[in-house]
């Protein structure tokens, strides 16, 4: 457990606090309302090494770890969660597969510059009709000669669509197992591979200054030696990029829980009603008394996931709890701070609008509620 934050973690965890507050927190509604990516933000972050936070520095990274990307996760989202999951995708989706599963020559091609955030790489999975259930992937890729051709699309792809993207890897279905089932692999397409379309940027609920786009392929041929890890064992890497992926969700999630208590203790001590302040009445002191022992308690199930990913022990249950409990506190402080704002927590020129518009996909992206609770019981033995 990380009870007590050790110098160097605390250090990373002030420095980024700072750069939310005085970087991120004056610019980014202008970007939110826009819908606009803040190219100029992510530079300074590559700048800043939060991108290569937990690669090692031979390939450009920090040197760090998993739980220092949480702690950087955590405090920007504390300001606002389209930068945050910026990151999170850039780094765990993007650059972590090709980390963990990648070739040597993979690995010196495209880490340097994903850890420097000059280029962010995608993670594809997700299709139109299939999210939670991989089962039912339709996209399909062929070997002709030493070249993949690559059919299908994807959906609610994050970091695919920026001018700064330099691949997605894309699962796709390369055959079938002994047993009948499908075969998955996963393979890395360049962005501007021809066939490979980008389709314009949703319209979304929330995460307004993030990148979000369905994808589509059409007979893209890439070299047989984009095959990331091993062929057939797709579905074993994303599901462990996933595990790993829970964890920093997490930490995104009390962020944007403990900022909602933040904005909300701010505001209670300013806002008048009846002559008074309101945060001299019960009623909100327990709103917000609830709302702080979510994001403490959150904080504590992912810190303790971390703690076990580190250690190099089991940690898909505690991964899934982390998960589960964080969201469900982001989109309960999320409520309860609109709640606290009044007519002014529906306006999103206040913060707490955008937190109640991000919070819901939390409870969505990277594994549903319900998956998560389905993979407690798994681990549960039931």
């Amino acid at each position: 457990m990380f009870e007590q934050l050790s110098e160097e973690y605390e250090a990373l965890r002030k420095t980024v606090a700072e750069f939310a507050r005085d970087e991120v927190a004056p610019v980014i509604g202008e970007f939110y309302e826009n819908c606009e990516f803040p190219y100029e933000i992510v530079r300074k972050m590559g700048q800043m090494g939060l991108f290569g936070l937990p690669f090692p520095e031979e390939h450009g990274g920090m040197g760090g770890d998993y739980f220092a990307l949480c702690l950087a996760l955590e405090e920007l989202a504390r300001v606002d969660s389209s930068v945050a999951i910026t990151l999170e995708a850039g780094v765990s989706l993007g650059a972590m597969p090709i980390h963990r599963f990648g070739s040597p020559e993979q690995k010196a091609e495209w880490l340097p510059r994903l850890c420097a955030a000059e280029q962010l790489g995608a993670f594809g999975l997700t299709e139109p009709g299939s999210g939670s259930d991989a089962s039912g992937m339709r996209t399909t890729a062929k070997l002709d000669g030493d070249e993949w051709v690559i059919n299908g699309s994807k959906a609610f792809i994050t970091n695919s669509g920026t001018t700064i993207t330099g691949f997605v890897t894309v699962a796709a279905v390369t055959g079938k197992k002994p047993d009948g089932r499908k075969e998955i692999s996963t393979i890395i397409v360049p962005s501007g591979t021809p066939g490979f379309t980008v389709s314009k940027k949703y319209s979304k609920v929330g995460w307004n200054a993030s990148d979000t786009h369905e994808l589509s392929f059409v007979d893209v041929r890439v070299p047989a030696a984009n095959l990331l890890g091993e062929r057939g064992r797709g579905y074993a890497q994303f599901l462990q990029t996933l595990d790993e992926g829970r964890i920093a969700i997490a930490a995104l999630s009390v962020g944007l829980a403990q900022g909602c208590v933040d904005e909300s203790v701010r505001y209670a001590g300013e806002r008048e009603a009846f002559g008074q302040k309101i945060g001299e009445y019960q009623a909100i002191q327990f709103k917000i008394a609830d709302m702080e022992a979510r994001a403490h308690t959150a904080r504590l199930a992912y810190h303790h996931a971390a703690a076990k990913m580190l250690r190099g022990e089991p940690f898909k249950k505690e991964a899934a709890i982390a998960k589960l409990v964080a969201s469900n506190a982001a989109m309960d402080n999320a409520r309860d701070a609109t709640q606290v704002f009044g007519g002014y927590g529906f306006m999103n020129e206040y913060p707490v609008g955008r937190f109640y518009r991000d919070a819901k996909i939390l409870e969505i992206g990277e594994g549903t509620s319900e998956v998560q609770r389905m993979l407690i019981a798994r681990q549960l033995g039931l």
